[in-house]
């Protein structure tokens, strides 16, 4: 039998190991939805690549609209054809994978009247797609692991308190993961202020179609503007949120050699790196990405 001292400094090592390495290990998220072409959802799990997948999007909401999911090729909302997802919904959290709606989008229709207009928004999100109830959810059952701010547009009104009423519904049970997706300048020109509230848990950054700030063969300015934005954001989680595909953005695109052997080591050292986004699965699919980087994240 080994002494006590033997097994506390075995003991001590696996702590510090596990310090480090946990202060390290990253996960990739994927946006899944805007391409009838990237494979169904429970592929998209099953590959193993991903630790969040984001179902992109709810282009239709607020200022009295009635509220409209687009998941493109995937399925037909308005027949609710949508509701066969729920199975895989499921199939992805058994895996241990966060399942998040993405509100808003590049291109929709979208705003914020008032924080009454919020307040409905919420109990609207909640109902249909978290752990409140609706005759008409239009993903079936199964029951999301949160809302995914991805405000492009639209103005930059009441998002804080769109945040503050959905994280209140965390207190009936099942936490409500609230993630957002600012571009990389800072402050973010739509969500900035609801970023302050503090109340996010992943903020996944788009490091894409932004000059000033995302990688051109040097890093200085994407550097710059992480720590810019892991010094400024009381969120738990920051993210590099990258195109998979040169295709998939206007510029942006960083070579996965480069990413792993010049940007993740320069950024995984912070307190704050959670991972990398990656916008889309689609895109994903014709360059390999994820599994690319996914050793080194």
């Amino acid at each position: 039998m080994a002494s006590r001292s033997a097994i506390s400094i075995a003991f001590i090592l696996s702590l510090i190991l596990t310090v480090l390495v946990g202060s390290e290990a990253g996960g990739i998220a994927i946006y899944w939805g805007q391409n009838g072409n990237e494979g169904t959802l429970a592929e998209t799990c099953a590959t193993g690549n991903y630790d969040y997948v984001i179902l992109s999007f709810l282009s239709t909401f607020g200022n009295g609209q009635t509220p409209m999911i687009n998941l493109a090729g995937h399925c037909d909302p308005y027949s609710n054809g949508c509701t066969k997802l729920s199975p895989d919904i499921k199939s992805c959290q058994a895996k241990g994978i966060k399942v998040l709606l993405s509100i808003g989008g590049g291109v929709g229709s979208y705003y914020l009247a008032s924080k009454e207009d919020a307040r409905q928004v919420a109990a609207y999100l909640w109902n249909n797609f978290l752990g409140g109830h609706s005759a008409s959810r239009p993903l079936g059952p199964a029951v999301l692991d949160g809302i995914d701010f991805d405000i492009e547009g639209g103005t930059n009104l009441h998002w804080d308190d769109l945040a503050r009423f959905l994280s209140a519904y965390s207190k009936q049970g099942k936490k409500l993961y609230l993630t957002a997706a600012p571009q990389c300048p800072y402050p973010d020109a739509w969500i900035g202020n609801a970023l302050k509230t503090g109340l996010f848990d992943y903020v996944w950054v788009q490091f894409y179609n932004n000059p000033p700030c995302q990688y051109s063969g040097g890093i200085t300015n994407l550097e710059d503007a992480w720590k810019q934005w892991i010094s400024s954001i009381p969120a738990k989680n920051i993210f590099l949120g990258l195109p998979a595909a040169p295709d998939a953005a206007g510029s942006g695109f960083i070579p996965a050699s480069d990413l792993t052997s010049k940007i993740l080591p320069a950024i995984k050292g912070s307190a704050k790196y959670g991972g990398v986004m990656l916008w889309s699965k689609y895109y994903d699919d014709q360059t390999g990405y994820s599994k690319a980087i996914k050793n080194h994240v």
